[in-house]
């Protein structure tokens, strides 16, 4: 989601460390070389109580979050089964509030990824949470602004993108925000609902959500490499309803604020923030941290936080009235794929959830590093690769005692690579893209392919742009030419995209995060420590984190740039958003 400040277009300015701000360009555009084909602009077990033992003795009261689940469940029962006619309308008038879409559609079979089972044969979640920038009706432009020239618009940015990843166990989860500056390298795509489709280019990470969900998708899958099991999107409306149908959700800032793009307006402090109010701290950019899109994911964590800890609370879910506002508020609200698509299935996965200890739940942010060919734009950091490699082997960020995990294990074995098929390397040629800032890169690799035996038909270009993750594209009936290149190149499987047209032979790009050497940085698995560094992580137990109050004019006020804090003060005839 964004502010009024970014426009109908997505414009936005970017505080650098100085606190200067730099014109963005518009959020939806793609780069030089862009192959998109675009329109109008841019645009988510009970456990059983324990008996009585034989000499009566009660056992011993199970654990309280069991409790609030089980007392909402039978709260929710209640309503249902008042009586058969009421019961199957409330359910019917539920599964109709959602709408769902398939995971994949418009973007291949592969494109999300596959989850790996445990030795147990249990596997995690990776849901992707997506907060749309759509100002598609006329709630939505009430809300966002940006309406006034444009009208109702029909397309959307992701602009809030979360990770959500939920261990195989259940005994721990991740939250990984990816700032929507973010760029990378969107995959062919076609939203099958409005028909919009692209053919692949380098742009915004938000942008994707133009040509669809699954594209979204497909593209944070490319990035991260995290296999994307189901998705969740949200929109202005959706977080003004959630909000008011919990009660309203504590946060904390530690600064007086107001931030004249989002409106908010607040005194240092805690408050209770419901509807518009909410909607206003989850979209404030301007207000918090340098004035760019990290500081943004950072309040967002502590408000995300607080309403976990307030569903987890007494309370919350034992009052059927309010169970049935939150469900008919959180359905209505959410547009989801089709493996969520049912309450049923929405409930299982807020018992997954629900398992999970407050402390056992990080949130952070992707690293980031200025994208070498845009100081406005970002590109992964480094690090970046450890956090998804921790995040897609499913090891916790905490311990069993909450605390950030220590070193992994020296004698942790690397990431697989792609399997060699049977097919000589001889009759394999490509074509190598260099898609880092190094010159020579892609003569380099292609060099080394033909020595180790590959076709002297390889050839060398530049790719559209700079991209982050090396990856090896290639069209159906093509696949055992792929793995055999992999190999040949320590390519970890999770790198391969079959998703050039049919056939079409193998493209290899080289991103950042292969800038030297003809084979790819064996990764072990990270370092579930150095995973965090630079992440800003921080745990949903922190009731005591306020936010952290933009020191830089960041804002404006009749004109005069200021600090939110000096222009909380000036705005003396403005009502603060909550008391």
């Amino acid at each position: 989601m964004t502010d009024p400040g970014d426009g109908p277009a997505g414009n936005a300015t970017r505080i650098h460390a100085r606190g200067v701000p730099r014109q963005r360009h518009t959020s939806g555009s793609a780069t030089s070389g862009s192959g998109a084909s675009r329109s109008a602009p841019s645009r988510t077990g009970s456990r059983a109580r324990p008996k009585a033992g034989a000499g009566g003795r009660r056992a011993r009261p199970a654990r309280r979050g069991g409790r609030i689940l089980r007392t909402a469940a039978i709260s929710l029962s209640a309503l249902v089964l008042a009586t058969s006619g009421v019961g199957w309308w409330f359910y019917e008038h539920l599964n109709g509030n959602l709408h769902s879409v398939p995971l994949t559609d418009g973007t291949g079979s592969d494109s999300a990824g596959k989850e790996k089972p445990d030795a147990f044969g249990r596997t995690p979640i990776n849901l992707l949470v997506m907060g749309s920038d759509g100002r598609t009706d006329a709630s939505d432009c009430k809300l966002g602004g940006g309406c006034s020239k444009t009208g109702v618009q029909s397309g959307s940015n992701a602009d809030v993108e979360m990770v959500m990843h939920i261990s195989a166990d259940r005994s721990n989860a991740t939250v990984m925000s990816i700032p929507r500056d973010t760029m990378t390298t969107v995959p062919a795509c076609k939203d099958t609902e409005t028909g919009m489709s692209t053919k692949g280019y380098t742009g915004m990470v938000n942008s994707a959500l133009e040509y669809g969900p699954a594209c979204q998708v497909a593209t944070v899958h490319r990035l991260t490499g995290i296999p994307i099991d189901h998705f969740v999107k949200l929109d202005f409306s959706g977080v003004v309803k959630m909000s008011d149908a919990v009660g309203g959700v504590s946060a904390c800032v530690d600064k007086d604020v107001y931030d004249t793009y989002s409106h908010l307006k607040l005194a240092e402090g805690t408050h209770t923030l419901k509807g518009v109010a909410a909607l206003e701290f989850v979209r404030s950019r301007h207000g918090f941290g340098d004035g760019s899109d990290l500081g943004r994911t950072y309040s967002q964590h502590i408000f995300l936080s607080s309403m976990i800890r307030k569903f987890k609370s007494a309370g919350t879910l034992t009052d059927p009235t309010a169970v049935y506002h939150l469900a008919d508020a959180a359905t209505k609200a959410l547009t989801v794929d089709t493996g969520l698509g049912s309450v049923r299935k929405l409930i299982g996965l807020a018992a997954d959830v629900d398992k999970v200890p407050a402390k056992r739940i990080t949130f952070t942010t992707m690293q980031t590093a200025p994208d070498p060919g845009d100081s406005n734009r970002l590109v992964p950091a480094a690090t970046a690769q450890s956090l998804f490699a921790t995040i897609a082997d499913d090891r916790s960020l905490t311990s069993a005692s909450g605390e950030k995990t220590a070193a992994a294990s020296a004698t942790a074995k690397a990431t697989p690579t792609a399997t060699a098929s049977a097919i000589p390397a001889a009759r394999i040629a490509l074509t190598v893209e260099n898609g880092t800032t190094v010159a020579g890169r892609a003569s380099v690799v292609a060099t080394a392919l033909i020595d180790k035996g590959f076709s002297s038909g390889t050839t060398t270009g530049n790719a559209a742009g700079t991209t982050s993750r090396t990856t090896l594209t290639y069209g159906s009936g093509h696949k055992a030419e792929a793995q055999t290149a992999a190999k040949a190149l320590g390519l970890p499987s999770s790198h391969l995209d079959q998703s050039g047209a049919a056939g079409t032979g193998l493209t290899l790009v080289i991103g950042t995060d292969w800038t030297s050497g003809t084979a790819y940085p064996a990764t072990a698995p990270a370092d579930t420590k150095a995973a965090t560094v630079d992440a800003h992580a921080e745990t949903a137990d922190e009731s005591k984190t306020c936010a952290k109050v933009s020191p830089y004019r960041t804002v404006e006020l009749n004109g005069v740039a200021m600090t939110p804090s000096q222009a909380y003060r000036a705005a003396t005839g403005t009502k603060d958003s909550a008391p």
